[in-house]
């Protein structure tokens, strides 16, 4: 047996009922073994045993009281899996989804995503079941001071730097970092996505999307094309799809649907980017409003995005929202590429079937990485106390992801084929992390 075929079985044995945290290890481990194969040092010094495990897991109970005065108990999570190159680097996710499954695949995706960026942060990711959805100002603050409670006590500028994910938006960063900055009485960049005002960085809020659309404008580039004229299908209708929408359009492709957990919508002329915006990030609204505004879209609360036509998907919502049946349809209807928004979007069976077609596709820890890298200029913008304009961060992220697109596809070309990006941007994260555990000793 193979060292990763090993080390994969010992650890799906050692966390049982973890499906999202085996899906990410089966996707991952094995493709590292061409690389394993010409350095057996990693073997010996054990470096996948490490990898594999989190360095530390803290798992904590959120009480508060909600706006009937009743007292509501979460469970709160923080997963530092490696910080062999820098401080732990990671959102928090608020859904009623989480759990320390969830936390585990996000926290050990993470490690890899944040290496390809090439800038000094390692891996964790947090998070807690508590949902925002509906909840007041006050009890969406009442949560986060008590979520802060405990977590600050993990956290800081040079420990563990979390940012934002799903559910936690502007909002929730400025209550968590408020009730930091109170408990420990510093003001630093512990956290990221932070507003303007008190040392947020431009284009955080766009990062991910766009930095999502630079990656595939290079994918499609490799295929002699642009996004020019192409038919672009994206799912969600979150800060990651609004702006990979947005992107997309201004270099020229019609963006055709949105969705949210009730549905999605089309529009066939190309959904207008305003009114989303203003649907989702002004009235926190659901997107069959879109249909009111705008004459000849068409929702469906039934079916999915995947089924219409299209030259580029951005899967854009969550993990395993693409699995084998969407993939063979995204394949009869001819599309390009797939590059994923969100993270562990594709189900193994779907990638599976894509990799067979020749269709293009990317994982999300190479495609949708400039929302950490974003995050990780605003750490290097609190430190100096500097603060970048927009064109300069836009022209940073731009660079960071082309950047990641040749590293990942001169690594596949090296270790695999040219256009298994995901063998590329799992060998391209590993390498730095594993050199600086085999430089730093057995710690």
């Amino acid at each position: 047996m193979s060292y990763t075929m090993r080390v994969l079985k010992e650890t799906k044995e050692k966390n049982p009922g973890q499906p999202e945290f085996h899906q990410t290890l089966t996707e991952i481990l094995p493709t590292l073994q061409p690389y394993l194969d010409e350095h057996q040092e990693c073997e010996e010094a054990g470096i996948l045993e490490r990898i594999v495990e989190p360095e530390r897991q803290v798992i904590f109970r959120v009480p508060w009281v909600d706006g009937s005065g009743k007292v509501q108990v979460n469970r709160g999570y923080r997963v530092q899996f490696n910080s062999a190159i820098g401080p732990y680097k990671g959102g928090i996710r608020f859904h009623p989804s989480v759990t320390l499954d969830t936390i585990k695949f996000l926290g050990f995706e993470q490690i890899f995503k944040n290496s390809l960026t090439g800038l000094p942060i390692g891996g964790g990711k947090g998070g807690s079941d508590f949902d925002p959805k509906g909840k007041s100002d006050r009890e969406v603050m009442a949560f986060c001071q008590s979520f802060m409670n405990e977590l600050y006590r993990h956290i800081g500028a040079d420990t563990d730097v979390p940012a934002g994910d799903i559910g936690v938006g502007a909002r929730e960063i400025g209550y968590v970092y408020g009730q930091y900055k109170k408990i420990t009485g510093l003001v630093n960049g512990t956290f990221t996505g932070k507003a303007l005002c008190y040392g947020g960085s431009l284009v955080r809020k766009e990062a991910t999307g766009y930095g999502l659309v630079y990656f595939a404008e290079q994918m499609l580039a490799s295929l002699k094309t642009t996004f020019e004229g192409k038919r672009v299908v994206v799912s969600g209708s979150g800060n990651v799809a609004i702006y990979a929408a947005e992107k997309a359009a201004q270099l020229g492709a019609k963006v055709l649907t949105f969705s949210d957990s009730n549905g999605y919508i089309l529009d066939p002329a190309g959904v207008d980017i305003e009114t989303v915006k203003l649907i989702k990030e002004k009235q926190r609204g659901r997107i069959s409003e879109y249909v009111h505004h705008c004459k000849g879209a068409e929702y469906f609360d039934k079916g999915i995005v995947w089924q219409v036509p299209c030259d580029v998907a951005l899967p854009c919502a969550t993990q395993n929202e693409i699995n084998e049946e969407h993939a063979k349809a995204l394949i009869k209807n001819n599309c390009l590429a797939v590059a994923e928004g969100s993270n562990m979007s594709t189900t193994l069976d779907a990638v599976e079937q894509f990799q067979k077609s020749g269709i293009l596709y990317a994982p999300g820890k190479a495609a949708n990485a400039g929302g950490v890298a974003v995050s990780a200029l605003e750490m290097a913008q609190n430190s100096s106390r500097f603060f970048w304009s927009f064109e300069e961060v836009d022209k940073k992220l731009q660079g960071i992801m082309q950047s990641i697109y040749r590293q990942v596809s001169d690594t596949a070309e090296h270790y695999a084929t040219k256009n298994d990006l995901v063998a590329g941007a799992n060998i391209g994260g590993f390498i730095k992390v594993c050199e600086v555990m085999l430089l730093q000793g057995v710690i």
